[in-house]
This record gives C-alpha cells, structure tokens and sequence, in this order.
C-alpha cells in the first residue's frame, strides 16, 4: 500500500527573497503570492538594498497555503527565495515564545 503524503495546513509563511533593484517590483511579486491557493494577505518589507539587489522579507498568511505554489510564483517573477525563517501550521495560528536561557 502506497502511503499518502500529508501536507500540513500552513498558516504563515515569513520567506527571506532577494530580487534585482530594477525587476521584478514589489507590486508584482505580490500579485503572484495573492494569485495563490490559500493566500489571503502578504506583507513584503525590504530589508536591504545594494547596487543591484534588494533583500526581503515576505510574510504571508492564510488557511491551506500552497507552498509550493508560492515559491513557484515567487520565482516566476523572477526574485529568488533564499529561505524559510517561520513557517506556521495546524488548526489555529501560534506565535513564537522566545526561549528563556
């Protein structure tokens, strides 16, 4: 019996991408993210900007976000996901407690 891949119900994703200064903007990045399955608001904040790259982070948020949908429409824009820093799934949304040392 072939088992079935279960795919958690991913409520945050908080994404670091980088994208040239010039192409593609921000508008269309998030037009891509907000096109797909589960989506139901996206932040992008720019983090750092050199000659020609500006760094990202994308925070995104919904009920049944497809992940890999969002990191095809990311790069289909043409901006490079570089990694996950927070990803959230279940049935109800978690912050993260900070670790007391």
């Amino acid at each position: 019996m072939i088992e079935k891949k279960r795919i958690p119900n991913v409520r945050r994703l908080v994404l670091d991408v980088d994208k040239a200064v010039r192409a593609p903007s921000l508008l269309e990045i998030g037009a891509a993210i907000e096109r797909c399955q589960g989506v139901d608001a996206c932040n992008i904040t720019v983090m750092e900007i050199d000659i020609e790259t500006v760094g990202t982070n994308i925070t995104i948020e919904g009920d049944g976000i497809d992940y890999d949908e969002v990191i095809r429409a990311i790069e289909k824009t043409g901006a490079v996901v570089h990694g996950v820093d927070q990803l959230v799934t279940g049935s109800r949304m978690l912050e993260n407690t900070a670790r007391v040392r």
